[in-house]
């Protein structure tokens, strides 16, 4: 048997469209409070500055919002994420266009360059950062910077290769002027490229960031950890970690996701 849903379409008997949806956001919301239980619980029997309870973490996350020292702290590693991130797109761009219309020199990107900034240590460049700079934001940006590299081209150069060659020789049957094929035709079959390059750099850059204004930066939420540790303010290190966690969540929910359905209505994804 089968009932009509709310769109005229057939339902088999003893499902319903909303049923499914609702079960899982009632699993998720179960499985966070389980969490938080098991975490209240457990800093029950251990001291504080091992474990502290999620009550004393949410009253230090909400120092976040009224502390203008720490929302400093916050607005500095977002300045240091944001530039390295416009930064390794610019570079990473630079290099995937240089090998895609230089053909001398895409042996020299795609084979050489390329493989060893992906496979060199972030810990490598931060070290370098610090033995050319000294501790301060530019080793942190520096650091983060060449880590990001390696997605951009990556991403980049993939869409470079796949673009439609049959629409690009009628691009240049029509105009020959290149700056307006590339506007015109280039450009529109590379966003959902850059996007990507985008998302994916920006997950990345908060957890290298975190890490290279720990031992690299002298401001900073990474640097607050440092000055954490050394006080053993446990309170203050799970609240700058969870805040982190609900910042990048909340931008992959609110920001890039819908970004992401927009491109892919826009540009015929599937």
């Amino acid at each position: 048997m089968s009932s009509v849903g709310t769109t005229g379409r057939a339902v088999p008997a003893g499902l319903t469209p909303s049923r499914g949806p609702a079960r899982r956001a009632w699993i998720l919301h179960g499985f966070t409070v389980a969490v938080l239980a098991v975490w209240w619980i457990y800093s029950q029997f251990v001291p504080a500055y091992q474990l502290p309870g999620p009550v004393a973490v949410a009253r230090r996350m909400a120092a976040f919002v009224y502390d203008p020292l720490l929302a400093m702290q916050l607005g500095i590693s977002l300045a240091h994420a944001t530039s390295a991130i416009l930064l390794a797109f610019v570079i990473g761009a630079a290099l995937a266009f240089s090998a895609h219309f230089v053909p001398a020199t895409r042996l020299l990107i795609d084979s050489r360059t390329t493989p060893f900034l992906n496979a060199f240590s972030g810990i490598g460049w931060l070290f370098l950062g610090i033995l050319w700079f000294g501790i301060d934001s530019t080793t942190v940006v520096f650091a983060v910077t060449m880590i990001l590299i390696p997605f951009a081209t990556i991403n980049l150069r993939a869409g470079l290769i796949e673009l439609d060659a049959e629409l690009m020789e009628l691009g240049r049957s029509l105009t020959r002027a290149p700056a307006r094929r590339f506007a015109k035709l280039m450009l529109p079959m590379l966003v959902p490229y850059m996007f990507a390059a985008l998302r994916i750099s920006f997950g990345v850059a908060w957890k290298v960031t975190l890490t290279a204004e720990l031992f690299g930066g002298n401001a900073g939420v990474g640097y607050m950890l440092n000055v954490a540790r050394q006080e053993f303010d446990t309170e203050t290190i799970f609240a700058v970690i969870l805040f982190i966690l609900l910042f990048v969540a909340c931008a992959e929910v609110f920001v890039f996701r819908p970004l992401q359905r927009r491109l892919d209505r826009r540009y015929g994804i599937d």
